[in-house]
């Protein structure tokens, strides 16, 4: 596929053109919040900082940190800096635990979130000619109204499915011919998984690629969604809190996803201690917008782990990739004083041939914690003997043993038997939580 860009000039501007934008930007930034939102202006005022001081990059260090607890803390409001009569819609997250988190946008925040969106859809080789699916859901999360606003923008005919009932989600990539699906990847496997269960050739879709996000996933289970489907699957990052999807999205080489540095500035720092780390080291990624007018967040902690590079890319591009998150901060377990993501879980699965259904459940048992995976057996598995099962649970064990360096127990259970997502995939059952641990 020949690299076609939506913006070719800046998203292949020299390190020095983006820095020079990024500077600009920051510091007119930094002087909107300032003089716009009370809790940046008192933070900068307690810290010593004036907008003046901020004149560059190099001084982003210098600002404070915002967290998701400040969105709860000024809900739904507070944290806006343009008065509400400038704002054209509202957007939250899907609020499990305590309020949601409440973001607006002004009409030239959406057209700069149609144009990040359709970066991407341009990425993928989609253009005017194509049927985007989209099977995100619609509504307050911005999963849906990202891509959907990315169609749009290049011209294409944008199919708004949303997520869920997915025979109809079937019939509908059969019958309107669907080129580009857009949904979470344990969606699209779900998806995959009952094409193949209808004994629907993949090849009479008119898929070609795929968009999927909002949760982690594994290469193995990229390769899988490709085989299943007979597509290219492409990454999409992106959160509530900055924009929605295509914060950062994925080229054709498929190596890490290209941040839109013209309108966000990334970190990567040391959870800990808070220190901003070098290209290359593993740290959570810390965002900065520079272009948005309604919510303009300052150094916002994802709580997502990835890195950044800037190793030139065979796609031409040159704004700096981040790799998928390998999970988040605060999904991270802590399993008898070793991090266990459950990223690291589900490559063991795929890489031994299951599929990326599984449970994992966390409980303390005589002061020790515990570790059980359920994790779905395959058609063939399913017919074997009970010794047999056994034997696969075994070598399962050790391979989980390898990897995470603790014990964890695992139960092979009948296929589709564990509960499928349509939205994000909920993979732990922390029990700890439940008694107080």
């Amino acid at each position: 596929m020949a690299e076609r860009y939506w913006q070719k000039e800046i998203e292949t501007a020299s390190r020095e053109e983006i820095r020079a934008i990024q500077d600009e930007r920051l510091v007119k930034t930094v002087k909107h919040v300032y003089d716009n939102v009370e809790m940046y202006r008192k933070r900068m005022d307690e810290a010593g900082i004036r907008p003046e001081d901020i004149k560059s990059v190099d001084d982003l260090k210098k600002l404070p940190f915002t967290t998701k607890q400040d969105l709860r803390d000024y809900y739904p409001y507070g944290l806006f800096a343009v008065p509400t009569k400038d704002v054209v819609r509202l957007h939250a997250s899907s609020g499990t635990t305590g309020k949601q988190i409440v973001v607006g946008y002004t009409q030239n925040d959406l057209d700069v979130w149609a144009d990040i969106a359709a970066r991407q859809l341009y990425a993928v080789g989609a253009d005017e000619n194509d049927f985007i699916h989209v099977a995100y859901g619609y509504g307050l999360f911005t999963g849906g109204f990202g891509l959907h606003g990315g169609a749009g923008r290049i011209g294409a005919t944008a199919i708004p499915v949303s997520s869920g009932n997915t025979d109809r989600q079937i019939t509908i990539l059969q019958d309107f011919g669907s080129t580009v699906l857009c949904c979470t990847p344990s969606y699209a496997m779900y998806i995959a998984e009952q094409i193949k269960a209808k004994g629907i050739d993949p090849k009479t879709l008119s898929l070609k690629a795929g968009i999927f996000g909002a949760e982690p996933w594994t290469e193995e289970m990229r390769h899988q969604i490709e085989e299943m489907l007979d597509i290219k699957a492409y990454d999409v990052y992106g959160l509530t809190e900055i924009m929605g999807p295509c914060v950062s999205y994925e080229c054709s080489a498929q190596t890490g996803m290209h941040v839109n540095e013209d309108h966000f500035i990334v970190e990567a720092i040391d959870p800990e201690t808070e220190e901003v780390l070098p290209y290359g080291v593993p740290g959570e990624l810390v965002f900065t917008c520079i272009s948005k007018e309604c919510c303009p967040f300052i150094r916002y902690r994802t709580r997502d782990i990835g890195v950044l590079t800037v190793d030139k890319c065979s796609c031409g591009r040159t704004f700096v990739k981040m790799t998928k998150p390998k999970g988040r901060t605060d999904d991270m377990l802590i399993i008898r004083g070793v991090n266990v993501f459950p990223s690291q879980i589900e490559t063991v699965l795929l890489r031994m041939g299951y599929s990326p259904n599984y449970k994992i459940y966390v409980d303390r048992v005589n002061n020790t914690d515990t570790l059980l995976i359920h994790v779905e057996m395959n058609e063939d598995m399913f017919s074997d003997t009970v010794a047999k099962i056994k034997e696969h649970e075994k070598a399962l064990e050790a391979e989980l043993r390898s990897l995470l360096g603790i014990g964890a127990d695992v139960k092979l259970v009948s296929p589709g038997s564990i509960e499928r997502s349509m939205g994000k995939a909920k993979r732990v059952e922390d029990k700890r939580k439940l008694i107080g641990g």
